[in-house]
């Protein structure tokens, strides 16, 4: 080897081999010092996919039993309020059960009717104020409990519906007004016909209908369907035919008339059972302002508008002259009240010049129009087009809700045989609630598991071996040091060639 004092050529090696020891010294130091082995993907890139895609299963899990945690609140949530129900039924089987002594006077029956009927509001109160972080408990609309880990084949979704609470829902109200129910129960052994429970509403002849109807079967939640506004009767029994939940139920409906059929499943799988709803049916028909023959002096002219009801609304073109002045017409939106009509004629600027003025008498649901006082000013309605239209609202025969059922020592048995059902009714709805309860805890338990087992995959393929890690560390220290030397003497060698110098 020849000497030369350009390039120290084993100084060099010995700084390469110096800088990867301290870069892999420093590598060792932070897995020591972070606990992690992958802190960079460099370090790993296919351990850091793998153990970041573990880590996002284990969030979607731990969320997860989270969500079915809280589902389960829900459900005890249902089940506490359900149990309380039962209570007051309980109390309600004493009262019916005393009603039914004959020894009691009319007062003191009297006194349990009026106790009893407290039972049903508070029943109704629960159903109406118990809720979970702020949402309603009995409510027919579904609860969604999402459990996933994390990806598109892994995810369960849980649709947990409590449904409705109310007197009427657990059996204790009779049939409103305007609705009838009948059903045959089949004679175990017998060779019966199909059998279905039937409801009728009877619309008026040609109305339209509007609003919501529930409809569910013996036990089973219930199916709330909207009515849009101007909807014929025979729109209707098609919007419930054409319903795929009524249609998997077995409830369908019919029309003959202006009388809708609406039947439940055959031989026996279950009442047809009408929930909260309300029907609104609407009929409409022209109506004309009426005037007097002539008009006396300085008595202001007045001409008036009868509505059939207080509820009644009004439509069209209104156009009103004073004397042989120019008629100003003015238009009305549908579903104007008759004081809201009053209004529109007091707030408009051309009749006040002219001295038009409405009332509207709330009682008799008559709209007086007046005009000037001074001298004769018949007033004229030429051109006027109106159209009324009456709503048949609750306790008209199409509100479905029902009215509570009185105790009295008459029907004190037939309403203990009614309460004792509706316990039975509400034991069923908790059996139901409690398998979902369990069934959400199963769901939980499962997720909580595989996520323990999916951070311990990610722990193996994460985590410092801090055995292998402090073993290398003292390799490189060992290999910086002797580097370090090797270093000192490749820098020394050079330093022999000025002997030959001398």
């Amino acid at each position: 080897m020849s000497l030369g004092v350009l390039n120290n050529i084993a100084a060099i090696y010995a700084q390469n081999n110096l800088n990867q020891t301290q870069n892999s010294l420093q590598n060792v130091l932070q897995q020591l010092s972070s606990g992690s082995r992958i802190n960079s993907g460099a370090d790993d890139a296919a351990g850091l996919a793998l153990a970041d895609g573990l880590h996002a299963n284990e969030a979607a899990l731990n969320q997860s039993s989270q969500n079915a945690s809280s589902g389960v609140g829900l459900l005890q949530t249902a089940d506490g309020a359900l149990s309380q129900v039962t209570n007051l039924l309980n109390r309600a089987v004493t009262l019916a059960t005393e009603a039914s002594n004959g020894t009691l006077n009319s007062s003191q029956v009297s006194s349990a009717n009026q106790e009893y009927q407290n039972i049903l509001t508070e029943i109704g109160n629960i159903g109406s104020t118990t809720n979970f972080n702020g949402n309603s408990v009995f409510s027919s609309t579904a609860k969604t409990v999402f459990v996933s880990d994390g990806t598109s084949s892994g995810a369960t979704t849980f649709n947990e519906v409590v449904g409705s609470l109310s007197a009427a829902s657990v059996g204790t109200t009779a049939p409103g007004a305007g609705v009838t129910s009948a059903i045959t129960n089949p004679v175990p052994g017998a060779s019966v016909a199909a059998v279905q429970s039937t409801s009728t509403l009877t619309f008026s002849a040609g109305g339209t209908e509007s609003g919501t109807l529930s409809l569910g079967v013996g036990t089973g939640s219930q199916h709330v369907i909207t009515i849009a506004a101007a909807t014929s009767q025979a729109a209707l029994a098609a919007q419930i035919n054409g319903d795929s939940t009524f249609a998997a139920e077995g409830i369908s409906a019919s029309l003959a008339g202006n009388v809708l059929t609406l039947k439940g499943p055959a031989n026996g799988s279950g009442s047809l059972v009408i929930g909260t709803s309300n029907v609104v049916d609407s009929t409409s028909g022209a109506i004309t302002p009426t005037v007097p023959s002539t008009a006396s002096a300085a008595i202001a002219s007045t001409g008036s508008i009868t509505l059939g009801a207080t509820t009644d609304t009004i439509s069209g073109t209104l156009s009103i002259a004073v004397g042989a002045g120019a008629a100003h017409n003015i238009a009305i939106a549908a579903g104007t009240t008759g004081a809201g009509l009053a209004a529109q004629i007091n707030g408009d600027s051309t009749y006040n010049t002219a001295g038009v003025t409405a009332a509207y008498n709330s009682t008799t649901g008559a709209l007086t129009i007046s005009g000037p006082a001074a001298g004769a000013s018949n007033l004229s309605f030429t051109g006027t087009s109106l159209s009324q239209t009456t709503v048949l609202g609750p306790g008209a025969g199409a509100d479905f809700t029902g009215s509570s059922a009185s105790l009295t020592a008459a029907n004190a048995t037939s309403v203990l045989t009614t309460v004792t059902s509706a316990i039975q009714n509400i034991d069923f709805q908790r059996g139901n609630i409690g398998a979902n309860i369990n069934e959400l805890n199963a769901a939980s338990n499962v997720a909580s598991s595989e996520s323990v087992n999916l951070t311990s995959a990610e722990d193996s393929v994460r985590s410092t071996n801090y055995g292998q890690a402090t073993s290398d560390m003292a390799k490189y220290q060992v290999l910086s040091q002797t580097g370090i030397s090797a270093l000192a003497q490749a820098n020394s060698v050079q330093q022999e060639i000025l002997k030959l110098m001398q």
